[in-house]
């Protein structure tokens, strides 16, 4: 059942040092919460306790970062057994991963690899996928990730290999906006023409956060506000995405509840404020 506070399905990343305030406040502007997954796959845990009570009150998405969907060996059928645990004791309306490589079965590098946009890694990709949906009774999302280098063996474009993974595998999308916003600098492509080519029937989910700038390129940090550049990539999209849950993303520097639920205030905003006759039914 969705729960309804606006007319827009705005949301945000669930941190444990908002579980006080979302315990003592259980009326928020936050329409749904996203829990990082590999936070409850331990079944006494604390955390899980917490978001199990937040249920009742919130719809909530699952997003993981140790999926590790790219991995030539295949996924590690001990996580997706917790995977599924979890997914049977939350009901999540969502569970999404990244698009990316973490390592081999045997080293986890902790972090979101790029793949290279070819059909042998599209091949290894959609297998996994397979293995993951088939495991979990039910359909997955991957994000496209922020990437600073590229691969001399990819012969396809980013959006060409998304685009056929969804097709081939039925899997659903996750489109975050600033790791476009991110790509689209460091790697010298327009985000219009990239969008779109997305295939926004097979999009899930939205995700906003902040990039950050160095002195030679840029970074998806989540690590600061939603910059004005991501904002004005978001009032461009809106008329397409308004039918869909928008995520508010923060992994670093998190600052009070408030903070975030001004950003998810503005979203819907926004949204509000597009133009677009052709909205879609609620997402739940």
């Amino acid at each position: 059942m969705m729960h309804s506070r606006s007319n827009y399905k705005v949301g945000m990343m669930l941190h444990s040092a908002h579980f006080p305030y979302l315990q003592s406040e259980p009326h928020t502007d936050v329409a749904w919460l996203e829990g990082t997954t590999e936070d409850y796959l331990s079944p006494q845990s604390y955390s899980l306790e917490v978001l199990k009570k937040l249920r009742h009150d919130y719809p909530v998405a699952l997003h993981g970062s140790h999926l590790n969907i790219g991995n030539p060996q295949g996924p590690d059928l001990n996580y997706l057994k917790a995977l599924r645990t979890l997914n049977e004791n939350i009901e999540p309306f969502l569970i999404s991963d990244h698009l990316s490589w973490n390592g081999s079965s045997d080293l986890n590098m902790h972090n979101l690899l790029p793949l290279p946009w070819n059909e042998e890694t599209l091949q290894v990709v959609c297998n996994n996928i397979d293995t993951v949906q088939s495991h979990l009774k039910t359909p997955i999302a991957l994000e496209n990730i922020a990437t600073y280098v590229n691969y001399a063996d990819s012969n396809q474009t980013e959006i060409e290999f998304i685009s056929e993974l969804a097709r081939r595998t039925g899997c659903g999308l996750v489109l975050d906006l600033t790791a476009l916003f991110v790509n689209s600098l460091n790697h010298g492509f327009c985000p219009g023409r990239f969008l779109q080519k997305v295939p926004m029937n097979q999009v899930k989910l939205v995700h906003l956060s902040g990039p950050t700038e160095t002195e030679s390129h840029w970074i998806d940090k989540k690590a600061t506000a939603i910059s004005t550049p991501v904002w004005e990539l978001f009032k461009q999209m809106a008329p397409l995405i308004r039918h869909l849950p928008i995520g508010i993303e923060r992994i670093k520097n998190i600052p009070e509840f408030n903070e975030l639920e001004m950003e998810v205030i503005k979203a819907s905003f926004i949204l509000e404020s597009s133009n677009d006759n052709q909205r879609s039914p609620a997402f739940v």
